[in-house]
């Protein structure tokens, strides 16, 4: 029996750039929250000591989002990943998500806290510290804020499982998630500096906490975003309308012949895979009905099931 056995990598196996800078904003956010941490022992700041240990959870954040760039690549070829490893991105994007939405009940919660006891704010120190935190993740959120990458290859498969690698691979889960993740620091700082101003030179004490509680609900939201779009994902959900529209349109186009079913399903960044079920009174081969599928869809992994009328 001839061999059927081909590559699922579909690009996978090659560093993304999403890769590289996440790696750079995992370096500086370690770099400052190390000097917060050693800051605020030596100074005896817990403003300092606070912030320095809130930045070490999104490092870690950040740190998953790197891990899972180098599991994708390290496994692209394991035969045990039936569609590659793609949807790692995914995953990974969605174990931010529930960081990011801990991290947004955590900060409703002390501000609460705040609101109903109020402490005494060293305005100075803090403000300085929010204004260090701002620039910080400011220049983070300019290194990971390009979200669009541009892969491209070609082979040819001449069976029923075919493989178009002249694709662009549109949306990155996993870089998107550790962008909001510095956005939301950067949010923070300045909710922070806002109210700090505001409780220094109007002695509104109450502006910090409730400035806390605006920045969580905005955090929560796109927590519950990235949740969807990454959950959407993982659960195999039908790929947009449009895609579909444009496959059966693609199909039909052939005289005599009717998509019966069809499924298209993400497997990876902008990378889809499609199962076609096709009623047709022609003798065309499955392959034909494949080359008919626009290659703008990226389609990455297509199956044929062709029904004679």
């Amino acid at each position: 029996m001839e061999s059927l056995a081909h590559s699922h990598a579909f690009g996978q196996d090659r560093p993304r750039a999403g890769e590289k800078r996440t790696l750079i904003v995992v370096f500086i956010t370690l770099t400052m929250m190390a000097v917060e941490i050693v800051a605020g022992i030596v100074y005896g700041s817990m403003a300092l000591l606070a912030d320095g240990l809130h930045m070490a959870s999104h490092a870690l954040a950040l740190f998953l989002s790197y891990i899972a760039y180098v599991m994708a690549r390290r496994f692209a070829h394991d035969h045990r990943f039936s569609f590659g490893t793609g949807k790692i991105n995914a995953l990974a994007a969605f174990a931010s998500a529930l960081l990011l939405a801990v991290f947004a009940l955590f900060m409703a919660y002390e501000s609460f806290l705040r609101l109903l006891h109020p402490i005494p704010i060293e305005f100075n120190q803090a403000i300085i510290v929010a204004i260090v935190g701002l620039l910080v993740n400011g220049g983070s959120a300019l290194i990971l804020g390009h979200t669009h990458e541009h892969d491209h290859g070609d082979h040819d498969h001449h069976h029923d499982h075919d493989h178009d690698h002249d694709h662009h691979q549109h949306e990155d889960h996993n870089l998107r998630a550790a962008y909001i993740h510095v956005l939301a620091d950067a949010l923070t700082s300045v909710t922070a500096i806002s109210a700090l101003l505001a409780a220094k030179y109007f002695g509104w004490i109450w502006m910090d906490p409730v400035m806390g509680v605006v920045g969580s609900i905005l955090v929560s939201s796109w927590a519950v975003r990235l949740l969807r779009d990454s959950g959407k994902v993982l659960l195999d959900r039908q790929a947009p309308k449009d895609v579909m529209d444009a496959i059966v349109a693609a199909i039909e186009a052939e005289p005599e012949s009717k998509v019966a079913d069809l499924h298209v399903w993400s497997i990876g960044p902008g990378l889809f895979a499609c199962e076609l079920w096709i009623t047709t009174t022609g003798n065309h081969p499955p392959q034909h009905f494949k080359q008919l599928l626009p290659r703008n869809l990226n389609i990455v992994h297509t199956t044929v099931e062709i029904h004679r009328r």
